[in-house]
């Protein structure tokens, strides 16, 4: 609420751009409140960068394990904020016993002495912490912003750096294979650069390179001077090497136009290749070589499976076996020579991004570890074709444009601190740990989430609170070290009535979606699914049988639980982890990666999709966003009874959006919004609404708008008919409703209810 009670306490919030609750205690702050309310308050205004599975953290382990909830954070760490408190400070004040950086939650026992909520060390009061930057004030360590902000930034003085701060270096990896030709992606690689030079992050000291290959491995000579690029080709793919070590990454600013020419006439060089092979693998150990000394992005852009050279891999996936209901096989790598090249880059601070655009199996089951375990990111467009896809360019210039353009920082670490008797024991995500506790990143990217699972190792018996701080070190674009530090403190409880009241259930959705993915690939899909089914029955039968007072018949959930059933049933009906529908193997791999990687707020998209009702669209209860006016249509059940053949119903899916257009849909909605006569007319491939001057068409493409602009990648829009090839895929996202090898969610709620009555 905007305004509430707690207690004695006057709290009054409002909710900022980047979706943080800003929390003001108005009145009635006493101490009493202060170690359970209002850490609970402050931390809920880092709900989107740092989430917990459990609100109130249970004392002991036995606790935890009678809830049967799993323990764990969600983390979004180098999130986009337009609000960030930096810091410049030749003194990063930390705890000397456990390095915990000074955050709202420890406690000052005077003016020259803090107690850190990690460890609970009495650490001395710096003199220079004693004044205040932003009060410009002495003697109120308190009010310093390190101590006011629950997410901050430093800029790290020499100490942070084990080396000069390393430069932006960009590398890319073109597949130039007759396949990758005919698919046009080239054109538009080459022109997004183009046409975003100036915008790639970095200052002058910035660089950037050039391999393409197919059977071969081509450098670029890009030295100042040249008067026209110079294509150097090495053949002998078994021992490679770089001809002109020297020349091949270059200074940006001084070889622009070199690298512009570059640009404009690579999509020519082989335009009339028939060359077919692909040597992906000895491609990514030039690039390697190339970056080693430096460190740096490399961006890998490939549409067919390799098959020459090391890491050459054979099609394992048997179209047969799509829809089976037995175990899906070959989830796991073929070879581990990507996975060995990765952790090679990693050491020497490259990450790897890898762009997929293919029609055919390209086994991402092998190729996705050469960037989950250098701190990467996987894209994928499967059937890109420039001509035959064109919903697929659209997603596919829109994500290079967010990738190229981004928010980067470089040789980064991240460290997740935890109150002493908490410990974290499994990390999700695209990383490669490189301590118990420490994660390397070579690169981190605004748009990655993490996760990580916990135990209670020691009982927190006399303790009020717990606290958790995460701290991501990277150099940014411009070459200056940084610290982000994001500090959680949540409270304690004895009771199991409490835990349950602070369950949160996306969290727990998410968390369980990762263990899931691992599950599968470590034993099997089914017992995936088994675990995930469990994970519902087991917490529902603890709650009905140590928190309920009274036994009562049918399933009960605390509140917060509700929708945990309707989660698990549309985890098992996704597609990373669905059995009886026809699904590609990269798609269903791509599906897991996403499950890993993607922070939670996109992901739970991804696994329940928002319907809305959009024929009859009104401003009442509209947002107004930059003198745009928003509609805010009511979100509709996932089931086709919800569907009316008068109506449109607009799907968001995430990654994709699906108006689905009834065949007696109000000829007034046709007319005003999709620009056509009548149902009939409607195209069967739309993909853009058209921009007419209607208030309806208006309304429709400001919501659409709406829903893309909160989220760093580009969603589809597919417009669909009954005849469409697509409302396959639109009905599968109908969670609530009944398939030939899926319950429903009424039977599975019966299902649930069975097994807990046991």
């Amino acid at each position: 609420n905007p305004m509430c009670h707690l207690g004695s306490l006057q709290i009054q919030s409002t909710v900022n751009r980047d979706g943080f609750v800003l929390v003001t205690v108005l009145q009635g702050l006493s101490n009493r409140f202060w170690s359970f309310t209002c850490c609970k308050l402050l931390s809920l205004c880092l709900c989107r960068v740092f989430r917990s599975t459990l609100t109130s953290i249970p004392q002991t382990q036995s606790l935890l394990n009678k809830a049967k909830l799993p323990l764990g954070l969600l983390l979004h760490p180098f999130k986009d904020l337009s609000q960030l408190p930096v810091v410049t400070s030749s003194t990063i004040v930390r705890c000397r016993s456990c390095r915990t950086y000074i955050n709202p939650f420890v406690s000052f026992l005077d003016q020259r002495r803090w107690k850190c909520n990690l460890c609970y060390r009495v650490n001395d009061v710096p003199e220079e912490f004693m004044y205040n930057p932003v009060s410009r004030s002495y003697g109120e360590p308190h009010k310093r912003p390190e101590v006011q902000n629950a997410t901050i930034e430093f800029i790290a003085p020499s100490e942070y750096m084990l080396r000069p701060p390393q430069p932006a270096v960009y590398l890319f990896v073109l597949d130039v294979s007759h396949n990758a030709v005919e698919t046009g992606y080239l054109n538009m690689v080459c022109q997004s650069l183009l046409d975003n030079i100036n915008a790639l992050p970095g200052d002058s000291r910035t660089k950037i390179g050039f391999i393409t290959f197919d059977s071969t491995i081509h450098f670029y000579n890009l030295q100042e001077g040249l008067s026209q690029p110079q294509m150097l080709i090495v053949s002998d793919i078994e021992d490679i090497f770089l001809p002109t070590p020297d020349s091949l990454l270059v200074n940006l600013s001084e070889c622009k136009e070199l690298v512009q020419d570059l640009l404009k006439s690579l999509p020519n060089l082989f335009e009339k290749t028939m060359e077919t092979q692909s040597a992906l693998g000895p491609a990514l150990q030039a690039a390697f070589k190339l970056l080693s000394p430096t460190g740096g992005r490399m961006s890998v852009f490939q549409t067919q499976l390799p098959n020459l050279g090391v890491g050459a891999l054979k099609s394992r996936e048997d179209p047969n076996q799509r829809a089976s209901a037995k175990d899906i096989q070959h989830l796991s790598p073929a070879t581990d020579f990507y996975k060995k090249l990765a952790l090679d880059c990693s050491g020497q601070q490259v990450a790897v991004d890898l762009f997929l655009l293919s029609a055919q199996y390209c086994d991402l089951a092998s190729l996705g570890c050469i960037s989950r375990y250098s701190a990467g990111s996987v894209y994928y467009y499967p059937s890109y074709h420039h001509a035959h896809n064109p919903a697929q360019v659209e997603r596919f210039q829109k994500d290079l444009k967010r990738y190229l353009t981004r928010k980067i920082g470089f040789e980064a670490v991240m460290r997740i601190r935890c109150t002493k008797g908490l410990s974290i024991h499994t990390f999700h995500g695209n990383f490669f740990v490189r301590s118990t506790d420490l994660l390397s990143l070579p690169n981190v990217n605004p748009d990655a989430g993490f996760a990580v699972q916990m135990s209670i190792e020691e009982n927190l018996l006399d303790m009020q609170v717990v606290s958790f701080q995460a701290a991501l070190l990277y150099t940014s674009s411009k070459g200056e070290r940084r610290i982000r530090v994001h500090t959680m403190c949540l409270p304690v409880v004895n009771s199991l009535s409490d835990i349950f009241a602070g369950a949160d259930v996306q969290a727990i959705t998410g968390l369980l979606a990762s263990m899931a993915v691992d599950r599968s690939v470590s034993a099997s899909l089914s017992d995936a699914r088994d675990a995930m089914t469990n994970a519902a029955i087991d917490s529902l039968a603890s709650y009905r049988q140590s928190v309920l007072t009274i036994q009562q018949p049918g399933l009960l959930a605390p509140a917060c639980l509700r929708l945990f059933p309707l989660y698990i049933l549309a985890l098992l009906k996704q597609k990373a982890f669905r059995t009886g529908t026809s699904t590609r193997l990269d798609d269903r791999v791509f599906a897991m990666c996403q499950l890993k990687y993607q922070p939670l707020a996109y992901l739970m998209l991804m696994i329940h999709p928002a319907l809305y009702r959009v024929d009859d669209l009104t401003d009442e209860g509209a947002l107004n966003i930059n003198e745009r006016t928003i509609p805010q249509p009511r979100v509709q059940q996932l089931s086709v009874e919800k569907l009316s053949r008068e109506g449109a119903f607009l799907m968001d899916a995430g990654m994709v959006i699906y108006l689905w257009v009834g065949r007696n849909c109000n000829p007034n909605f046709l007319t005003q919004v999709l620009g056509v006569p009548n149902y009939t007319a409607v195209p069967q491939n739309l993909y853009l609404l058209p921009e007419l001057d209607t208030a309806e068409s208006q309304r429709t493409r400001a919501f659409i708008g709406w829903l893309r602009d909160q989220r760093p990648f580009f969603p589809t829009l597919h417009v669909i008919r009954d005849e469409s090839q697509l409302k396959a895929n639109f009905m599968q996202n109908m969670i609530e409703d009944r398939t030939e090898s899926a319950l429903s969610y009424y039977e599975f709620l019966l299902h649930l209810q069975q097994q807990i009555s046991k």
